[in-house]
């Protein structure tokens, strides 16, 4: 960012380097006293929609670091634990990108990794993570050591978007598709392929960010996302959408808790899903091999998912100190 917003990213990477939340705190308090948040706060509605959702990247790195992703910025409670003008600037941000609730894993993740290499021309970002090198934006590990855990799961689950798209396309191709159709089965095969990929692509992660280092500021950082349901990844979200499984495992309303995260044509996009996808979900009631196929599609999730949380589980869990010479 450039500018009056290059000290947000600034203050960004500061933040997310911080040793603890106190010291990510006293960073945002001096900026307000320096009245560097009330002059952002003046110029978010100049800001071009990509620049505000790279404003709302940074934005959410500083409230998780300081503790504050549970807060709505805009209740009056909020003001007694967050700093005031903060939260007026994460407010706008909000207010700009429609988002009001944007401090969740795909701000902080798939709006954080960008092409080592500028592309001469635009490519789709599931293009460039499958193709270019990655590097974050704002780090959680200090310049010159290697990317934390926190940063290799976010990586992973940029990653796990990115070769995800597939699962998307197969979405829009069952939606609306008669179970008997015989193209179902054929893009519920192709569907459990893709889960088995993208849970092969997690494992094969998985052994880097075990290895990585992690702080006690980043396993509170990740907890908290974990305590306000924010690091449900958004494809994951849309092959529950397609199979089911979500809406039977948690109800619909703990369902709709997990996507208030995601923007609202997301949101608007899966709930058609929930809808055009229903003819195909009666195959779960059914015999015969389709049904068979669909019973696989589910339990194909059902594994994705779970090696994803053993992923999030290894990021949170304390480093083993190395064994000191005798």
């Amino acid at each position: 960012m450039i500018g009056t917003w290059s000290r947000l990213d600034a203050m960004a990477r500061a933040a997310a380097t911080a040793p603890d939340r106190e010291t990510a705190v006293a960073l945002v308090e001096r900026a307000h006293r320096d009245e560097e948040l009330s002059a952002l706060r003046q110029r978010v509605s100049r800001l071009s929609p990509r620049n505000a959702e790279a404003a709302a990247m940074r934005i959410a790195v500083i409230a998780v670091a300081c503790g504050w992703c549970g807060l709505d910025p805009q209740a009056p409670a909020a003001r007694e634990v967050a700093d005031e003008a903060f939260l007026e600037l994460w407010a706008a941000i909000a207010h700009r990108i429609d988002h009001d609730q944007f401090v969740a894993l795909p701000t902080l993740a798939l709006h954080n990794w960008a092409p080592e290499r500028k592309p001469r021309r635009h490519i789709p970002i599931d293009q460039l993570a499958r193709t270019e090198q990655l590097v974050p934006i704002v780090r959680w590990a200090p310049e010159g050591q290697p990317l934390s855990r926190l940063d290799r799961l976010m990586l992973a689950a940029t990653r796990l978007e990115a070769h995800g798209i597939w699962l998307l396309r197969l979405a829009e191709t069952l939606a609306g598709r008669s179970p008997d159709d015989s193209s179902t089965p054929t893009a519920l095969r192709r569907l459990v392929r893709v889960q088995h990929a993208l849970r092969a692509q997690l494992h094969a992660e998985a052994a880097q960010l075990a290895a990585a280092p992690a702080t006690p500021q980043q396993r509170a950082v990740l907890g908290a996302l974990v305590e306000q349901g924010a690091l449900e990844p958004p494809v994951l979200q849309a092959a529950e959408a397609v199979l089911g499984i979500g809406s039977r495992r948690m109800g619909e309303g703990r369902r709709q808790l997990l996507r208030r995260h995601l923007p609202a044509q997301h949101r608007a996009w899966l709930s058609a899903m929930d809808r055009h996808c229903a003819p195909v979900r009666t195959l779960a009631h059914r015999g015969g091999p389709d049904a068979a196929v669909y019973r696989e599609a589910q339990e194909s999730l059902i594994a994705l998912r779970r090696t994803y949380t053993a992923l999030v589980h290894t990021a949170a869990r304390p480093t083993t100190p190395l064994p000191t010479a005798a």
